[in-house]
């Protein structure tokens, strides 16, 4: 089984009134708690095809100095996605089918540059994005019920994606299967673990009632199956992956502060 990390920016924090704030009120947390922030995304080698989720950030977007002020700052640019795509050893060409999880620019930045690949997302991301074309492939997410989410679409085999509105109102979610673990690639469901951990939503959402049916779908998966969490905004989420962490939603590791 191969999944990695495909690493773009590092040394990054975010406010803890930015990751919980979303349902409580900012003003009840504090502004001087940091925890560590990163981008990466995700690939699926499934031994057949390779499978990217998500793309990040637009590789001409300009790049903010650090602001200690700043609710989150996603750190130093490590390397473009391709260049990032290639040290973990792979070509653009290699690609075959991509997940879009959701249209902000640090998920669908660099769909452009994997015409031949077929692009997985909803129709609301599409719409969004404007995106059509015979590489363009709307998931209807018709194959039933994936455990406790309603909604799915299988990909390959043990990849599936899964419809979790909230965020945006086209959100989704990965679910890789492998030797008995459940890997979740989600796109900013959390921004970070400490927030699965402590249930709170951050402050950025487009439908706030669906964002909180979304994370307690996750946290009740979570809670009933092995699962590996992969973040896109800390870099809790390679740290998961490398180490295999299965999520213990009782027991949550001491942070790591920036």
């Amino acid at each position: 089984m191969i999944i990695k990390a495909i690493k773009t920016f590092e040394n990054g924090f975010m406010t803890q009134p930015f990751a919980f704030g979303g349902e409580d009120g900012q003003e009840n947390y504090d502004s001087s708690v940091k925890y560590r922030a990163s981008i990466q995304n995700y690939l699926r080698d499934t031994g057949d095809e390779v499978i990217l989720v998500d793309t990040g950030i637009p590789s001409e977007f300009p790049i903010p100095e650090r602001d200690e002020n700043a609710p989150i700052y996603n750190g130093e640019l490590i390397s473009d996605y391709l260049t990032a795509l290639k040290e973990a050893g792979y070509d653009k060409s290699d690609v075959s089918k991509i997940l879009l999880t959701h249209k902000h620019a640090d998920h669908s930045g660099e769909l452009r540059q994997f015409p031949d690949a077929e692009i997985y997302m909803s129709k609301t991301e599409a719409g969004e994005l404007n995106l059509s074309g015979d590489n363009i492939v709307i998931a209807e997410y018709d194959d039933g019920s994936y455990y406790n989410f309603e909604k799915s679409q299988k990909i390959a085999d043990g990849v599936y994606l899964i419809e979790a509105i909230g965020h945006t109102k086209g959100n989704s979610i990965v679910i890789v299967e492998d030797d008995e673990l459940f890997y979740m690639i989600q796109g900013d469901v959390t921004y970070t673990d400490e927030a699965l951990y402590a249930n709170k939503l951050s402050i950025v959402f487009e439908d706030i009632e669906k964002a909180r049916q979304t994370l307690d779908n996750v946290r009740e998966f979570i809670e009933n199956h092995p699962t590996v969490y992969l973040s896109t905004h800390t870099p809790l989420g390679p740290e998961n992956l490398e180490n295999k962490r299965i999520m213990d939603l009782n027991n949550p590791p001491q942070s790591i502060l920036p």
